[in-house]
């Protein structure tokens, strides 16, 4: 069953470019800039001490279909946001006549902003008499990362090592049994492994001959699995709302986690339909333990263990085949 909207939204695809930046009016490398990734990384410029970027924004609607559609007042705006500084600011874009893209400024304070910012772009207008509706987001949002050198999109996921037993960290002492701990609070989730864990640490970083390394391998891919699988859940628990209640994507790791599993989750459903889907058979327990196994699937799958267990069986018949 999947959900039921008060209002039609867009079907087609919403296209965001980020075509030039600047610091403190100086033009920004568009080496910089990565169209694939959708990152703009700004730490390049090294230094601490300007003001104010701006982005030159342009975005590709699906213009039939908003032409067609039963929708009035249609607008089209940026939204950049932080959860670390929770700053959120908007900005119209404009469209030209007869011009079939919608552009516009986005200004970045540094002021007001620590590690990284999400841009999405959102349609909005009128329907049924009710101003402000949601037509539609971006499939990805762009990141903006005020601490990278280079602009990647791969900082979803931190390796730490700890030491739970006598380490600096009181909290994690409870824990000293535990091999590693998923910690998904901040802005970037973290896998703590257990360096006090007898063998883990030299089992994953120093693996040698074919069995260690399948074991390696699984055991990594376990964690992979587990790190997915966390993260999908704090993400779905931080959801943002519309003002009729239906959810949309928070900011960060977690819009990104959601939009990447939601489909293998829900293969079926359009993506906002799947996240309502998601929002609701967790509120109200309908089915959820069908979507428990399904989450576990998707997580596993990203995490690559069926892959590293089948090398890791495969090690293990070889290495028993040998000693006979």
């Amino acid at each position: 069953m999947s959900t039921v909207y008060a209002y039609p939204t867009l079907v087609g695809k919403i296209e965001v470019t980020v075509r030039g930046a600047s610091i403190d009016g100086k033009p920004l490398q568009l080496s910089l800039i990565s169209q694939r990734d959708q990152v703009v990384a700004l730490h390049q410029i090294e230094r601490d001490d300007w003001t104010e970027g701006v982005l030159d924004l342009e975005v590709s609607l699906p213009m039939d279909e908003l032409a067609d559609g039963p929708w009035s007042g249609v607008t089209c705006v940026a939204v950049l946001s932080e959860g670390a500084t929770n700053t959120r600011r908007v900005s119209r874009l404009e469209r030209r006549r007869d011009d079939t893209h919608w552009r516009g400024e986005v200004r970045v304070r540094r002021s007001t902003h620590v590690a990284r910012a999400i841009l999405d772009v959102s349609v909005v207008g009128s329907h049924g008499g009710v101003d402000g509706r949601v037509l539609g987001t971006a499939d990805t949002p762009w990141i903006v990362d005020l601490l990278a050198r280079v602009p990647t999109r791969q900082r979803d996921l931190e390796i730490l090592e700890e030491d739970f037993r006598d380490g600096p960290q009181e909290w994690l002492r409870p824990f000293m049994d535990a091999p590693w701990l998923i910690d998904a609070t901040g802005d970037v989730p973290a896998v703590l492994l257990n360096t006090s864990f007898e063998g883990l640490p030299e089992l994953l970083s120093g693996a040698r001959g074919a069995l260690e390394k399948a074991t390696a391998g699984m055991v990594a891919a376990q964690i992979a699995g587990e790190a997915w699988a966390t993260m999908f859940h704090s993400a779905l628990s931080d959801l943002e709302f519309d003002e009729d209640g239906t959810p949309r994507f928070p900011g960060g790791w977690r819009g990104s986690v959601l939009r990447s599993m939601l489909p293998e989750v829900f293969p079926a459903l359009p993506l906002s339909e799947a996240l309502g889907e998601a929002h609701s058979r967790r509120g109200d327990g309908r089915g959820w333990a069908e979507v428990q196994s399904r989450i576990q699937f998707a997580a596993g799958k990203r995490g690559q263990v069926p892959k590293n267990l089948t090398a890791a069986i495969r090690a293990v018949t070889r290495a028993q085949e040998v000693s006979r």
